[in-house]
């Protein structure tokens, strides 16, 4: 079956028994400000089902030694073990070898490392780094500061009132200077799914490479970077269900093996003198020092659980609620929904007249519920819609379309306590 490279979901899937789900959840059985917690903030941060937490427990408990370097039985299991996460995410997101698959901390490390040796070599003065307006700081910072030092062009695609890249604009952008695309799957802050398969194929036809960001992709929906064509895909375990401080950076490897270390130490090299160092081959190049190994297999076990319940089902659940939330928050007055996109994932801005993002998070947060109040990383797209924040709603596969009118509740509380307040 041939993978899905955007949220569209198939009609078939199955519903999730999400009842049975959230059991897997130990936080979500929890109450906070007295009542049962309502957790809408996946788009920062997912929380953590047990098989996570049992596989890095027992890994702690069982199996930990440090990894590649000892010939002991222990820590020769332990290599073994975290070796297979590398296979498991290579089949995750259909890349064509494992040995495209660097493990880092997270996203944002993995777009410094290709903006601190790829774009180090490629970029001259004059030339271009083309970015959206929908990007994270995390996508937008590394170039500038790159940019900065060679003496380069960071470009911005824009995007329309909806919220959307439209391709014929992008297409403009791309010039005979650009050097690379940087690019969101997902946006954080409005949910919008960009058109990245199209926006790839038009960078190959001038052989630019390009890095998407799949931080907010990687948890709603089945990846496949060999169908998408891109040059270097990155994402974070944080996001998928699995633990912080580690991520994925995939690169071609035809890419990678141009690429120099981006860190130095233990590890990446194969042989040191005080005269010359020589590094071992991709990707070990780019894993300097001892590595997160118990997050890597938190990793592991996280892909496993997704795997178990189905990507396509998740991205189905998520469809329903996101439609649920979108329909039930625009019926409160006063209330906008900001982001209208053809395409979203499972994340939802809006505004409320009258009251600051900051105060709607507060006082949800006394009706059990988590969100997201502020700019969410995205100033300069704030800037683009004219607002100085948002607050977001963002979803999980554990939430529940109950959930979804108790935010609507909590909403219609803040209008009411903000509607009454003196202008």
């Amino acid at each position: 079956m041939r993978r899905a490279t955007t949220s569209s979901a198939q009609t078939a899937a199955p519903p999730l028994d999400v009842d049975r789900l959230r059991r897997d959840f130990p936080i979500l059985s929890g109450r906070t400000a007295g009542k049962p917690l309502v957790y809408l903030d996946s788009a920062a941060s997912t929380q953590k089902p047990t098989p996570v937490i049992e596989a890095m427990n027992a890994f702690y408990r069982e199996g930990y030694a440090n990894i590649h370097r000892g010939l002991y039985a222990l820590s020769l299991e332990a290599t073994e073990a975290y070796e297979e996460v590398r296979c498991k995410v290579q089949r995750f997101i259909n890349a064509r070898e494992s040995r495209e698959v660097v493990f880092v901390r997270g996203t944002t490390e993995a777009i410094n490392l290709v903006a601190g040796t790829l774009a180090r070599q490629r970029l001259e003065a004059g030339d271009e780094i083309l970015v959206s307006t929908l990007e994270h700081h995390s996508n937008i910072v590394p170039w500038q500061r790159i940019c900065e030092e060679k003496g380069g062009v960071l470009r911005v695609a824009p995007i329309d009132d909806n919220g959307e890249v439209r391709l014929e604009a992008f297409e403009r952008a791309l010039g005979s200077r650009t050097r690379l695309v940087a690019i969101a799957h997902v946006s954080n802050a409005l949910g919008t799914v960009n058109p990245v398969a199209e926006m790839v194929r038009m960078a190959r036809r001038r052989e630019i490479p390009v890095l998407v960001d799949g931080a907010q992709a990687a948890p709603h929906f089945q990846l496949d970077v060999q169908a998408l064509d891109c040059d270097f895909y990155a994402f974070s375990g944080h996001k998928v269900y699995g633990p912080t401080g580690v991520g994925v950076l995939y690169g071609k490897s035809s890419l990678l093996e141009t690429m120099p270390p981006y860190q130095c130490g233990g590890e990446m090299i194969r042989s040191v003198s005080f005269e010359r160092t020589s590094y071992k081959e991709i990707p070990y190049r780019f894993e300097a020092g001892t590595p997160d190994i118990v997050g890597v297999i938190g990793l592991g076990a996280a892909l496993d659980y997704l795997g178990a319940v189905g990507l396509e089902c998740i991205a189905a659940h998520e469809s329903e609620l996101l439609s649920h939330a979108t329909e039930a928050l625009a019926s409160v007055p006063g209330v906008r929904i900001v982001g209208r996109a053809g395409r979203k994932a499972g994340v939802l801005s809006f505004v409320v007249e009258g009251a600051h993002p900051h105060d709607i998070g507060t006082i949800l947060d006394q009706e059990g519920i988590a969100i997201r109040g502020g700019h969410h990383c995205a100033q300069p797209l704030m800037e683009r819609l004219g607002l100085p924040a948002t607050a977001r709603a963002s979803f999980g596969l554990y939430n529940s379309h109950a959930e979804v009118d108790r935010l609507a509740d909590g909403v219609r509380k803040v209008r009411e306590i903000f509607g009454s307040c003196p202008s």
